[in-house]
């Protein structure tokens, strides 16, 4: 199934819920000592149950900013594809292009966008109409 981000009517294309997922294990495994939203609770616990309300898209931008420079200290094969299973890896293994050169580049959407600079995207356009930022299933 794929999920996006939506934000009024504008729609942020991301991939398969399995790939969101897989950023959202990496942080809270690489991040968060596996303690899910214990440093970034707007994004990993708000955002992750589907809604990001407009009160805190500051503070979520905050968080994104600080995780895309911690995912930069982690190589790619550093990625948690899921934390409940560890034993899980990507469908593509660790064929990946030369141009991902740590986990801050490393998550790539289903369009071919970078997902940490789509993501900021969406929180922006969200700040700018004051309104939630939600993950939606397409």
């Amino acid at each position: 199934m794929a999920v996006g981000f939506t934000v009024k009517r504008y729609l942020y294309t991301i991939g398969s819920g399995d790939f969101l997922h897989a950023f959202f294990s990496t942080v809270c495994g690489r991040l968060e000592n596996e303690q899910w939203g214990s440093k970034y609770p707007y994004i990993m616990q708000e955002l992750y149950q589907g809604e990001l309300s407009a009160e805190h898209l500051q503070q979520a931008a905050e968080e994104l900013a600080q995780i895309k420079l911690g995912l930069a200290r982690f190589t790619p094969d550093q990625v948690i594809w899921d934390i409940e299973d560890r034993s899980l890896m990507p469908p593509w293994g660790d064929q990946i292009s030369d141009s991902i050169t740590d986990l801050s580049n490393y998550f790539v959407t289903s369009s071919g966008e970078d997902f940490l600079d789509v993501f900021q995207n969406a929180l922006t356009k969200a700040q700018q109409l004051h309104v939630p930022l939600r993950i939606q299933a397409l």
